[in-house]
């Protein structure tokens, strides 16, 4: 799950990325709100993390710009505007959500993870398929009752392809889930990845659409 995150303040920054990267979330960050829309506009993500004290363009302007072009991604608004006028203004822009600082991580995972499985219209978090069941919450894997361990890059991967079964994904838009802006991907690494997803579960698991990108098939 791709996250992008807008912050001005770096240690604060710094915190959620290091907080939420074991939960596997790729977190991608930029710090004004002018870089913030021109990501929304540019890229894919599957949320939005956005405060809303920001340098060079407001993160309520952000969200305005953001709804009118039509985009719905889910967007949680982190922010010290406590007043119940703020919160209003907030929700009416757009925002899917409000938590304010200061804030407990604990319920800042829970609410991202709410978002996440109301954007999939899922009520739960659980994903299952053809006897594999992926945990996002506890980051575990089983197929056919047996436990599987994946490393991070192939459950982020397992998991963006069964959240979204029939749905061709791009090898451009796996590759920014799994990698975002700050890691170098090797020409082959997401051909590797879904090499090993087949071998630890079936052939059939991941289907190849030539010269776009990859899908599982509805179940």
């Amino acid at each position: 799950m791709r996250i992008l995150l807008v912050e001005d303040d770096r240690a604060l920054g710094e915190g959620i990325r290091t907080a939420l990267k074991p939960e596997g979330y790729t977190v991608d960050w930029v710090q004004d709100g002018v870089s913030a829309l021109h990501a929304l506009s540019h890229e894919s993500f599957e949320l939005c993390v956005l405060d809303l004290g920001l340098p060079r363009m407001d993160g309520l302007e952000v969200l305005r710009r953001l709804r009118t072009t039509g985009n719905a991604l889910p967007v949680l608004v982190l922010t010290a505007r406590d007043a119940t006028s703020d919160r209003i203004a907030g929700l009416d822009a757009g925002a899917d959500d409000y938590l304010i600082k200061p804030f407990d991580v604990a319920e800042l995972k829970a609410r991202l993870r709410a978002l996440l499985r109301r954007s999939f219209g899922r009520a739960q978090s659980a994903l299952e398929y053809r006897g594999i069941r992926l945990e996002p919450d506890s980051q575990q894997v089983t197929y056919q009752g047996t436990p599987v361990n994946l490393p991070r890059k192939e459950f982020l991967l397992l998991h963006e392809l069964l959240a979204q079964p029939g749905r061709v994904l791009t090898r451009d838009k796996l590759q920014q889930v799994l990698y975002g802006w700050n890691e170098e991907v090797e020409s082959n690494a997401l051909e590797v990845h879904v090499h090993h997803l087949r071998k630890k579960f079936f052939p059939e698991l991941i289907r190849t659409v030539r010269g776009v990108g990859y899908l599982v098939d509805k179940a």
